[in-house]
């Protein structure tokens, strides 16, 4: 079978060495990104300790198919394959948090050369093939919304991986039916194995994706009956034997039980059919505005998003085009605008996140890329040239916007204290937290004194960057302008890292984890009070199991409603007993927390309870052992250290140093 993105002539060196310049890059701008930035910050309270400690439980009890969290409460609404990923990394490195985040790192890495390959496969006319891959690659590597949603483990640039692959083994099929063969036996396999993983990485998506884009293509080409083609018997058993054996073992070891209705309905019905509907139970997470999530996938892929427009005119679009037939690069260009536009467009109609469009961008950075290519291989004199200087030119202008915004912050704000906390200069915006990144609304002026560097490196970044990009490009040196603009966006990626560790004792307890463990005593016990997410880096870093108070829903509800879960939910009368007993109990609270007046905690009682404490915890009983990122570990002291008053106060040398 012949590669048709294979160099035609061994013997062109330096076609050869070119392709192993542009791989050298990728992976330098890779390591550069996302190597260096998985030591820091600590792992985050709850989806990303959630999913870590999911891993840490599998690789330790041995049980690879059904998910645990906090000492052993199912935790069944997440395929499973990341989850494999990150506890085989725990088993050969040790758990860690660079550890934790390496697979999502080698996964992007895996993604970027794919995209690499299909874009020089797709774009090979007029030599340019090469450029577009590596400029493909590029755009994706440097993208804000790829980068920060890897910051915490969740699979949806795993899913753009698998759908990248799949497609790269679907335009091979449609090149080996054009030379009139039959698709090879393999590459039909391959593409069913990337679905079945697909399933496996997040669900029924991996079906929905690729098959609802490789039919709206077919049906847009005229060319539906290549399904048939596909071999679609074989490569369904392929797909059954990888995807169905973890669905059918979870189904029976987790048959429905007591009040459990098993794993097929939560898996199924509640997480897949249900949430899509936004009629999920519980509805412990928000919806972005459609605006909004339409808007920001420009912001994802920014500043490479200024060349959108001249990109999405590749697309084929006309009829008369269509009629003609299309060639292998409007083919190419056609399937990567239908990834994207499929993936938009399917959750336009449900609930969504800001991260959900993810798995599309690889799509729309292979549409610039291609376009990038184009511009830098065209004369001097065509439009693609002249349209790329007008962008660029609308780019500087934000740049320079972007710098005078960035530098009035920083001058005006003031330079926090020694040792200060993080917490104490923003303002709480609780309802906005159901939000992947809400916390980033509760930043004020005063705060922005702690972000003083990224601010200044971001500022002289973009305006640096945009205005040599915007010089070079008038001068015709597009390839220059672009890796200028890579750079730049590899400074403010390093600036938004930054930003992200100074912000991270907001967003992690593992300082309070930390504090814990040095006072610890044996038979101690951990309490939450409410919301196990909000505390779960606290059982991920002690490895130990966290009692909750008043909490028994969100994500650790359903997995509490069979009749082997742990019994560690307490409400106000259980927990009294705790708190008044021997054994130390180190209890984490939100730094919201007030003792109640009115009516006790329990199971009619609003849940998650995280700004509410039981009236026997106060002054008289307990003490602030520790302090940090606007949460609190409480501990009991003995009668006669008793306060006066009903304020909490500190106990003696408790608050860690930052």
């Amino acid at each position: 079978m012949s590669d048709p993105t294979s160099i035609q002539n061994p013997s062109d060196g330096n076609l050869l060495r070119r392709r192993r310049f542009f791989l050298a890059l990728i992976f330098l701008v890779w390591a550069a990104i996302y190597l260096i930035s998985i030591f820091q910050p600590p792992l985050m309270d709850d989806a990303d300790t959630v999913h870590a400690e999911a891993a840490r439980e599998m690789a330790a009890s041995g049980d690879w198919v059904t998910l645990h969290i906090d000492g052993g409460i199912r935790y069944l609404e997440k395929a499973p394959l990341m989850y494999w990923m990150v506890a085989a990394s725990f088993k050969v490195f040790g758990v860690h948090d660079w550890s934790a985040r390496l697979p999502i790192a080698l996964g992007v890495l895996a993604l970027l050369l794919v995209t690499y390959r299909l874009g020089r496969r797709v774009f090979n006319s007029g030599n340019q093939g090469e450029e577009a891959g590596l400029y493909s690659a590029l755009v994706l590597a440097t993208g804000f919304g790829p980068f920060i949603y890897t910051r915490f483990l969740i699979p949806d640039m795993m899913v753009g991986l698998w759908l990248a692959l799949g497609f790269d083994f679907f335009l091979t099929t449609l090149a080996q039916s054009e030379r009139r063969e039959k698709p090879s036996l393999w590459i039909c396999w391959g593409l069913a194995a990337t679905m079945a993983l697909n399933i496996l990485a997040k669900g029924l998506i991996g079906l929905v994706f690729p098959i609802g884009t490789i039919i709206l293509y077919l049906l847009l080409t005229k060319n539906l009956r290549h399904l048939f083609k596909l071999r679609l018997f074989s490569s369904f058993l392929v797909f059954l034997i990888i995807a169905a054996p973890w669905h059918m073992l979870a189904g029976f070891r987790n048959p429905p039980q007591g009040n459990a209705k098993g794993f097929f309905w939560f898996y199924f019905i509640n997480e897949h059919f249900l949430r899509y509907l936004n009629k999920r139970f519980p509805a412990d997470y928000d919806t972005v505005p459609l605006w909004l999530f339409w808007g920001l996938t420009l912001v994802w892929l920014m500043p490479w998003t200024a060349f959108i427009v001249q990109a999405a005119r590749q697309v084929p679009v006309k009829l008369a085009e269509f009629r003609a037939g299309l060639n292998a690069q409007q083919r190419g260009t056609l399937l990567f605008a239908l990834w994207a536009l499929l993936i938009l467009v399917f959750f336009s109609f449900s609930s969504r996140q800001e991260y959900y469009v993810l798995p599309g961008l690889p799509g729309l950075a292979l549409l610039l890329g291609g376009w990038l290519a184009h511009e830098t291989t065209s004369p001097i004199d065509s439009g693609e040239r002249r349209t790329g200087r007008i962008s660029s030119l609308v780019l500087m202008v934000i740049g320079v916007a972007v710098c005078v915004v960035c530098f009035t912050l920083a001058w005006q704000a003031k330079t926090p204290p020694a040792n200060y906390d993080i917490a104490e200069l923003l303002k709480e915006n609780p309802q906005d937290y159901a939000l992947s990144f809400g916390h980033i609304l509760d930043l004020t002026p005063q705060a922005m004194g702690a972000f003083k560097t990224p601010l200044l490196l971001t500022g002289c970044a973009f305006a640096l960057g945009t205005i040599l990009n915007w010089w070079l490009r008038r001068g015709n040196r597009t390839m220059p302008a672009n890796l200028v603009l890579a750079v730049m966006t590899m400074v403010l990626l390093q600036a938004a890292h930054q930003g992200l560790t100074i912000f991270s004792p907001v967003l992690s307890s593992k300082v309070l984890a930390g504090a814990i463990e040095a006072h610890w005593e044996p038979g101690a016990i951990i309490e939450d009070n409410g919301d196990y997410e909000a505390a779960s880096s606290v059982n991920y870093y002690t490895h130990r199991q966290i009692r909750i108070l008043n909490g028994r829903c969100n994500n650790i509800w359903y997995g509490s409603t069979f009749p082997d879960a742990p019994l560690i939910f307490d409400d106000d009368a259980s927990f009294e007993k705790l708190w008044r007993g021997d054994k130390p109990v180190f209890l984490l609270v939100d730094g919201r927390a007030k003792q109640a007046t009115g009516k006790k905690g329990g199971k009619d009682a609003d849940c998650p309870q995280r700004e509410r404490l039981p009236d026997y915890v106060n002054s008289s009983t307990g003490c602030v052992m520790a302090k940090w990122g606007g949460k609190l570990v409480l501990t009991q002291i003995q009668a006669n250290q008793a306060d006066a008053t009903n304020a909490l106060k500190a106990c003696p040398a408790s608050v860690p140093s930052r």
